[in-house]
């Protein structure tokens, strides 16, 4: 409990009374939070008005007001998705409740830091996924490197992210998106009356987080930068995205399953249609892990409007906020995407595959050089550096080690040779607590960051918590953090053995490695995926 007492910011006020909880007043309404030891926390706080009804997909508005004192003690429900499909990590499990009534944002701080003492936050995305704010909080505490963490919803799936036509003519496209800035504004206009500083906000993120942040560097042509000072993205970077039109059929597919075919205006059909029957249509498409893989239904697109180029081409043309970042990959990214690829066993297969998923337009002998590239060697897929074993069929190996550098590996290497150049970065490896036939496979570092590992030294976590600090992920001199003694190099695409900071299970737990792995197969990779969205390097 906080002492008796009241706190002035900015012409609204936090109060607490000795016996009660603080209350935060903003200008839509009050919420009471909650202290458990040494950290509050406000959850469940509406930052805009429920996406329902005529609001389906349609970009964010102001919250209601409230009226009276609301209780903001749990998080609110999590944004509409399918649960995952298959025996893979993280599906089977307990769903969490969803609603289309999710757009909530949580703020959890210290509690024992004066509020006059403006604090460094911590944005991340999807509070479904990241319960685990007070983690980094405590920790912050402990390094006396103070930071507030700061989780909001987006929506995701065909809610966030429907394409088509239509969707593109009634400029709603990309509504995920929308929320996560709209939740940065939020952040702007309020983080100040819980005692933070909305000039030091670093975006975090992990896999499709990750890849939000790097379009949130991208939007505006890189001038949004008002809204964050940096960005720590694990397992993804900004990555080549359709063109809208191509998602037409997965509109229609979901125009179809809702009997809205005859429909004049089909996005007001599909906003009338109810919940239940829009999850199930939505269901009936092929999902993350099924045989589409990462070939998604439900994505970021360029739209000319929100998104207006390629991501790749504004990366080209230095259109991408000069703020410094921090990026890195598992090992082993492509493991769990090649799951749904066990039914293609020859090296024929795996050839057609990669041509027509990825790369259309290369021509015969470009898909030759892949190929050598990406050699039919059980010993040189992924997972790496393990021989002959993990390999569930004989092509699984080698559809991990390229599926994983198409989607995550070359495009850290391709946004960093630009970007590295204009602002400071730092990379990581993550190579640690391997699990076969897995290996360091995508998302296994989350725990890491989080510092959820039984044992953990925070080595990640430490890191995050010295960006979002200092802007730089090293430790200081006098910091008790397992690094203190350590270098961490910025990555310069000048430097021919650019550093990866790399975790590791031997002792100390880190290690600096070259990131040259690969480095002309990725290269291959990176100019066929220029060519595909007809653009020159």
């Amino acid at each position: 409990m906080f002492p008796s007492a009241t706190y002035l910011l900015f012409g609204s006020l936090i109060t607490s009374v000795l016996g009660d909880e603080p209350i935060v007043k903003l200008s839509y309404g009050s919420f009471q939070g909650k202290t458990t030891n040494d950290v509050l926390e406000f959850l469940g706080i509406p930052f805009a008005a429920p996406p329902v009804g005529n609001l389906r997909f349609a970009p964010p508005k102001n919250p209601l007001k409230i009226e009276g004192v609301q209780q903001a003690t749990a998080y609110g429900p999590s944004c509409p998705y399918l649960i995952p499909e298959g025996n893979v990590p993280g599906g089977g499990g307990t769903p969490s409740p969803m609603s289309e009534d999710c757009l909530h944002i949580n703020v959890v701080r210290p509690g024992s830091i004066p509020y006059g003492k403006k604090l460094p936050v911590v944005f991340v995305g999807d509070t479904s996924q990241y319960p685990l704010g007070s983690n980094i909080v405590r920790r912050s505490l402990t390094l006396n490197e103070p930071v507030i963490f700061v989780s909001a919803n987006y929506r995701t799936n065909a809610f966030g992210f429907l394409g088509g036509q239509e969707v593109k003519d009634a400029k709603i496209a990309n509504a995920g998106l929308r929320d996560q800035r709209f939740a940065l504004e939020w952040v702007q206009k309020y983080i100040g009356l819980f005692g933070g500083d909305r000039k030091k906000v670093t975006l975090w993120g992990e896999s499709a987080g990750a890849i939000s942040v790097g379009l949130q560097y991208l939007l505006d042509d890189g001038n949004g930068y008002h809204l964050f000072r940096g960005g720590f993205m694990q397992s993804g970077v900004p990555i080549v995205l359709p063109d809208i039109s191509r998602h037409q059929r997965f509109f229609d597919q979901l125009v179809k399953e809702t009997n809205c075919t005859g429909s004049a205006d089909k996005i007001a059909c599909l906003r009338a249609a109810s919940f239940d029957d829009l999850q199930a249509a939505i269901g009936t498409l092929p999902g993350l892990f099924s045989f589409q893989s990462l070939e998604l239904n439900f994505q970021p697109n360029v739209d000319g409007d929100l998104i207006k180029r390629d991501p790749l081409t504004s990366i080209i043309q230095g259109q991408y906020a000069k703020l410094p970042f921090v990026t890195g990959n598992c090992e082993d990214e492509g493991t769990l995407f090649s799951l749904a690829t066990l039914n293609l066993t020859t090296s024929d297969q795996y050839i057609d595959f990669i041509h027509s998923r990825y790369f259309e337009r290369a021509t015969a002998a470009q898909i030759a050089a892949l190929a050598e590239a990406y050699p039919d060697d059980i010993t040189q897929g992924s997972p790496f550096n393990t021989g002959t074993a993990n390999a569930l069929t004989p092509q699984f190996k080698r559809f991990a080690a390229i599926q994983g550098d198409i989607a995550f590996q070359a495009p850290r290497r391709f946004f960093s040779k630009f970007a590295a150049r204009t602002q400071p970065a730092w990379e990581f490896r993550f190579m640690a607590r391997a699990s076969p036939p897995l290996g360091f496979f995508h998302g296994s570092d989350v725990g890491e960051f989080f510092g959820a590992v039984q044992g953990t030294k925070f080595i990640g976590l430490d890191a995050l918590i010295h960006f979002v600090y200092f802007l730089n992920p090293n430790a200081p001199a006098n910091s008790i953090s397992a690094t203190r003694n350590f270098t961490w190099p910025r990555w310069t695409p000048w430097t021919p053995t650019q550093s990866l900071f790399t975790i590791i299970d031997a002792e100390p737990g880190f290690a600096l490695t070259e990131d040259t792995y690969r480095k002309e197969a990725m290269e291959l990779l990176n100019e066929l995926t220029i060519n595909e969205i007809g653009n020159g390097i």
